[in-house]
């Protein structure tokens, strides 16, 4: 019999920040040393970050990673730890971790399948291992291996998986089983999506029952390099049953899991995980508040300028910062998030409404087609989540431009004629003002873009898409209004009941002519319907059309209608989303062409396609 204590450590890694990530790896193994562990995992290419693009073509980051490799080996003292990097071998790159134990590097495992869809581009840059393939090599003054190995501690054999391995159907684990291996560790990299962590813990559970072995699994935690967010999810399991299981999400740098484990056969371990609730809105508000916090400490910004217009967009981002801020002081402490963060100490009481108005600063910039219900609904959550809130007039600016293009075109404007240029330079006009309140606070100033505008491109270029960040931008408008619902009843912001009373609307048009954005574009639960099928599951618009067909969502002719106006306005409106913001990927889809999806600026917009929807 052989029972060892086993742990997984996500760590917030950052790309290239060599000094931050071999701090949290040192960390993790201090703490691994202090719990007594035998065997812990740390995350994939943990050394370097999961995140550096296009720097993982160059030879020196090869190098200075096997540097910083022997670094961590001699800290390795009475303990084993497997530690992802990147790898050259004979002029190749490779996605590799290596297991060290006292010092020790036994053997360096090269990963053996690239991950290749959504918003992965492994392939551009590692080489995939070939399976039962070994070679010596040497590292420093050590010699080791590198390859498809298996390795032994204290009587325990161990396989690797490194993240996409265990998701093919051809997988490393398939002929680990047949070696006999006790457990299969996997340092993963893998992204936070809605409800991929369920796809996350069968996919452990059922390894360790399908191999009948013991599997660790630790991942990467926080907003790592802007876009991607990582759960930190740390799990084990044995032979079907499930051990251990850390709460996601951490605002921690170094978050650690172990338990013990009796490697016997068919033996009996009682641990058990606890739960914690995982429905989409609550992994909306935990992920995209550790995300800001992230984004906002990485880029050692002092804070975050929004223009608060009374919508839905700007009161969710508004609230998901005030949670930023609340659930970072609840899991770290005033003190320690405020050190986190870089805030100066702060004249009156630092508490949380306190540390909210120095982090966040709100404008209501008006016009005179803006409403009063709009600036109630702004003032009203300002005031609740304790933001530092402005509200200014831009009219004057507004008529200066309009006023010298009529002088230049010499003819009135007027909305009949000009309706889209007169809604736009509105947006526009609030650009310049809102952002240099944001350069004069040395702050990320948030733009309001939400998928269901990507899609459409309903939104103005440089007007309400002018941001830093575009927090919201990967998930649909329909998604957002439920959100605020349940934000109002569950979050408790009694002031967004205000907005949750207001029909979505840009206020660009005078208000007589009562502007809604669903109006201007269709209901939004249509077009998610829509949305789906086009964007996410890549469908013509005839397939979209019979999909939705039976699903009685409005009459046949409008549907057709909405699905040609969903595939016209995608078409057009590329060049749109090439310009947004970063966004941080939340859904399982995105319509960022820098991440999960490229589309031609210039194409036929369908049009042969669109035909054949209209003789349907």
């Amino acid at each position: 019999m052989t029972e060892l204590k086993i742990g997984g450590a996500s760590l917030n890694q950052t790309p290239l920040d060599w000094q931050n990530n071999i701090r949290n790896i040192k960390q993790a193994i201090d703490k691994g040393r202090a719990e007594n562990i035998d065997l812990l995992c740390l995350p994939e290419l943990c050394i370097t970050g999961y995140g550096c693009e296009d720097i993982f073509l160059s030879e020196w980051v090869y190098k200075k990673s096997a540097a910083l490799l022997l670094e961590i080996c001699e800290y390795t003292s009475d303990i084993a730890i497997i530690v992802g990097l990147p790898f050259q071998d004979d002029g190749k790159f490779y996605n590799c971790c290596a297991f060290i134990h006292n010092r020790d590097i036994k053997g360096i495992y090269a990963k053996q399948n690239m991950a290749r869809d959504g918003v992965h581009y492994e392939p551009r840059w590692f080489i995939p291992w070939n399976r039962d393939r070994v070679k010596q090599i040497s590292i420093g003054k050590q010699k080791t291996f590198i390859g498809d190995l298996i390795v032994e501690h204290k009587g325990v054999k161990i396989g690797f998986e490194i993240c996409e391995d265990a998701w093919r159907k051809d997988r490393p684990a398939c002929y680990l089983v047949k070696k006999g291996i006790d457990i299969i560790v996997n340092p993963s990299a893998s992204h936070f999506a809605f409800g991929k962590t369920l796809d996350r813990e069968e996919l452990v559970v059922g390894s360790s029952k399908k191999f009948n072995c013991t599997y660790l699994y630790a991942n990467l935690l926080g907003n790592e390099a802007g876009r991607m967010i990582y759960d930190g999810e740390i799990m084990i399991a044995k032979e079907g049953q499930l051990l251990a299981r850390n709460k996601w999400l951490s605002f921690q740098d170094v978050d650690l899991l172990h338990t013990d484990v009796n490697f016997t056969k068919g033996s009996v371990n009682t641990a058990v995980p606890e739960e914690f609730t995982r429905d989409k809105f609550h992994e909306f508000t935990q992920a995209s508040a550790l995300a800001l916090f992230d984004y906002l400490r990485k880029s050692n910004a002092k804070g975050f300028v929004l223009s608060l217009s009374g919508g839905a967009d700007s009161s969710t981002i508004a609230v998901l910062v005030a949670e930023m801020v609340k659930r970072g002081i609840n899991e770290l402490g005033l003190a320690s998030f405020k050190e986190k963060l870089g805030i100066a100490e702060i004249k009156e009481a630092p508490n949380e409404k306190a540390i909210i108005k120095q982090l966040l600063i709100c404008a209501y910039q008006s016009t005179v087609n803006s409403s009063h219900d709009t600036y109630t609904s702004a003032s009203c959550l300002g005031q609740e989540i304790g933001a530092t809130f402005y509200s200014w007039n831009i009219d004057d600016e507004v008529h200066s431009y309009s006023s010298k293009i009529e002088s230049a075109l010499k003819r009135d404007l007027s909305w009949e004629q000009d309706d889209i240029a007169l809604q736009n330079i509105q947006a526009r006009s609030r650009s310049p003002i809102i952002w240099m309140l944001a350069n004069i606070n040395n702050a990320l100033l948030l733009t309001t873009s939400n998928r269901s505008e990507g899609d459409v491109g309903y939104t103005t270029m440089d007007g309400d898409t002018s941001g830093s960040l575009a927090p919201i931008a990967a998930v649909d408008k329909h998604f957002i209004r439920e959100w605020l619902k349940w934000a109002e009843k569950d979050l408790g912001y009694n002031s967004l009941r205000s907005v949750n009373n207001l029909q979505p609307s840009a206020e660009l048009r005078p208000l007589e002519s009562i502007q809604t954005d669903e109006d201007d574009l269709m209901p939004y639960h249509i077009m998610v319907e829509i949305e789906t099928l086009a964007i996410r599951d890549h469908k013509s618009p005839v397939e979209v059309y019979l999909a939705l067909e039976s699903k009685k969502l409005e009459a046949n002719e409008k549907l057709k209608l909405h699905i040609k106006k969903f595939y016209q306005l995608w078409s057009r409106n590329q060049w749109k989303r090439e310009r947004i913001a970063p966004a941080f990927h939340l859904d399982t889809f995105n319509v960022d062409p820098r991440t999960w999806c490229r589309f031609p600026i210039l194409s036929s917009g369908f049009s042969e396609e669109l035909t054949q929807l209209d003789k349907l």
